[in-house]
């Protein structure tokens, strides 16, 4: 026989699944996106030693990427065919978000407010100017609203997302009619396309454009995240040789990386690792990679929370007095702190704050989970917990 005995005679993709490659990959990211939010608060700012540590856009664009195609891959087909409930789906969507950032805003302004009662100024006070925070609480800074700038500034990417949740059904609905290949290959023309007008228009280029300009950045991003999805859920490729495509463009983006920012290429080289994770299949979930996954929304929320509080402390105590070798120790902690917040943010809150409002039954009906057993080969399905 030409073929191994349990290979199928019609090979179909893997559904994508929990506790494999794609989890460690956002649990990955997640971290490095916390190291970048720390990076000048070293005693030796990170910038200084490579520049590769300046380059946390490609880290959001990693996100906005993974968000789109782990979304098309758990609702694609169902959207498209008009079998989910957009009624469901969006507010499985935004009460994902909402709730745990409106109470990490909420925390942040309990601090910064208690601290100015006190009589405690923040190191950097132009980081907490009250005029910049109604746009951040309600989410619209990435839509030209003013505002936004400061306080936990990175949820513009959560302003952007929700916009891109939104528009996900009509997405599908049209692109799901062409071929696969045909899609891939627009999507990435469109980000091209994209980068020249946002650098001619704007001045900047689509992966690095400012916050106000946050639904202009993650649009395309997010439709290259959505066809890289199509594609994987259409088109087999034997999982060695998925593999092995997305070793080569790991490898191939660590060493761009050590010579020069090469954007535009590393958007391309980190989808092809995000479709490589989702075809190989999860034969042996990891619960832990798995769980570590599920937190970096927590991670994302809240590092910069953690930053602000450990930071400003540590300034207060005067820390520039201490030695080198005292301050590293002391932003280590801090480092590793961040993980521990999320933990306990993740597990104090968020979780059981989504078992509330989005119950299992809820989940399925929203079209969240595949109709595979769990047994099969490609491990636990991937809710959208995961894409939060």
């Amino acid at each position: 026989m030409s073929r191994a005995a349990d290979e199928p005679m019609n090979p179909t993709p893997p559904r994508i699944a929990r506790g494999g490659g794609l989890d460690a990959l956002r649990f990955i990211v997640g971290a490095l996106i916390i190291l970048y939010h720390f990076r000048e608060a070293s005693p030796v700012p990170l910038p200084q030693l490579h520049p590769v540590f300046d380059r946390g856009y490609l880290l959001t664009d990693f996100f906005i990427i993974d968000s789109g195609y782990v979304l098309a891959r758990i609702y694609g087909d169902r959207l498209a065919s008009g079998q989910a409930s957009l009624r469901a789906y969006a507010r499985q969507r935004l009460l994902r978000v909402i709730p745990a950032h409106l109470v990490v805003s909420l925390i942040l302004v309990a601090i910064v407010g208690g601290a100015a009662l006190a009589g405690i100024a923040p190191s950097n006070p132009r980081w907490f100017d009250w005029s910049q925070l109604p746009a951040q609480v309600l989410l619209v800074q990435a839509y030209g609203v003013p505002g936004g700038q400061g306080w936990n500034a990175p949820t513009w990417t959560l302003s952007a997302l929700i916009g891109c949740y939104l528009l996900l059904p009509w997405i599908c609905r049209a692109l799901w009619r062409w071929p696969p290949a045909l899609v891939l290959i627009g999507a990435t023309v469109l980000v091209v396309v994209a980068d020249l007008a946002a650098s001619l228009w704007l001045g900047d280029p689509i992966y690095r454009l400012p916050m106000r300009y946050g639904i202009l950045r993650a649009l395309p991003l997010f439709l290259l995240g959505v066809a890289a999805a199509f594609y994987g859920a259409r088109v087999y490729v034997a999982p060695r040789m998925a593999g092995m495509i997305g070793a080569g463009a790991a490898v191939a983006l660590v060493l761009l990386q050590t010579f020069g920012a090469f954007s535009l290429l590393s958007l391309g080289l980190m989808t092809a690792i995000i479709w490589a994770a989702g075809a190989v299949p999860v034969r042996r979930p990891s619960r832990l990679i798995e769980h570590l996954a599920l937190m970096s929304f927590s991670m994302f929320l809240t590092n910069e929370v953690t930053r602000i509080v450990w930071f400003g402390l540590l300034d207060a105590m005067g820390q520039d007095a201490l030695s080198s070798g005292a301050r590293w120790a002391l932003w280590s902690v801090g480092f590793a702190g961040a993980f521990a917040a999320a933990a306990v943010f993740r597990y104090g809150f968020d979780r059981p704050v989504q078992t509330w409002l989005n119950p299992p039954r809820s989940r399925r009906t929203a079209g969240d989970q595949a109709a595979v057993p769990p047994s099969s080969a490609s491990g636990a399905v991937v809710t959208a917990e995961h894409a939060g």
